[in-house]
């Protein structure tokens, strides 16, 4: 699955640069008049922060929210304790949009991750044109050079770079190429089975100077608690927020209203 999301990607990368040239992509990267958002500050605090993720489908279980509007949502996060938004821009697989990044940023003032399968800089410039505050690099999809070029890039246009890793080996390789966002994924990416017990178990291994989101398989406010426990900053939850009968209900319980 993951080796198709990545080949739908690059198919989609080379489609997007004929519309949009680097250097015209460029200029819409720096807008003057840009809010910037400090995704990592407003984390930051004595409680487990709530990333919110406005998901519509995944490949496992196809749609996942039948009356989906990504504005609702946002507002709905906001207004019910979510510290951050992520939005799923993944189009394939996920039925996502870039622009809703762009329509999100319009209804909600925190600050907003993209999370896609980023793979070249081309995608650093167009999350930064789109209104992202932060993004998502995948270890697993890029080596180290490629890792540390994304990760500079992300800095330079003043966004923060949530690195993801799910085992030992990809901690090492995000540490070495700078990452101090670390988020471990409970998700394997390539079954896309989920088990909560691999950030625990890869957790000892990242520096507490580093800033730790655990990511997937996170449905409880329980789970939250063992979670602060073991020393992890934040979750980024988005299937249990979507799939539940009262949403607004959901994000209280996750960020422990």
């Amino acid at each position: 699955m993951l080796d198709k999301i990545v080949a739908v990607k690059k198919r989609e990368l080379r489609i997007q640069k004929e519309l949009v040239p680097l250097e015209k992509l460029k200029k819409q990267a720096y807008p003057g008049d840009s809010e910037k958002r400090d995704f990592r500050g407003s984390l930051s605090g004595n409680e487990v922060a709530l990333i919110a993720e406005i998901k519509r489908a995944s490949p496992s279980k196809g749609i996942l929210n039948s009356s989906f509007n990504a504005c609702s949502l946002a507002k709905c996060y906001e207004k019910n304790g979510a510290k951050a938004i992520s939005v799923l821009t993944e189009k394939e697989h996920f039925l996502g949009d870039p622009d809703s990044l762009s329509e999100v940023r319009k209804c909600s003032s925190l600050p907003l991750l993209r999370k896609d399968f980023i793979i070249e800089t081309y995608q650093i410039f167009e999350s930064r044109a789109l209104g992202a505050d932060a993004l998502l690099l995948i270890t697993r999809l890029l080596n180290k050079n490629s890792l540390k070029t994304l990760l500079t890039l992300t800095e330079d246009l003043e966004m923060e770079a949530l690195v993801e890793v799910h085992n030992r080996e990809e901690i090492e390789t995000a540490l070495e190429c700078g990452a101090s966002v670390i988020g471990i994924n409970n998700r394997d990416l390539k079954t896309f089975d989920s088990d909560l017990e691999n950030t625990f178990k890869l957790i000892e291994s990242i520096p507490e100077k580093c800033f730790i989101v655990s990511e997937s398989g996170i449905y409880s406010y329980e789970q939250i608690g063992e979670l602060k426990r073991a020393g992890v900053d934040a979750v980024l939850v988005g299937e249990a927020l979507v799939t539940a009968s009262d949403i607004a209900s959901k994000v209280r319980e996750l960020s422990g209203r």
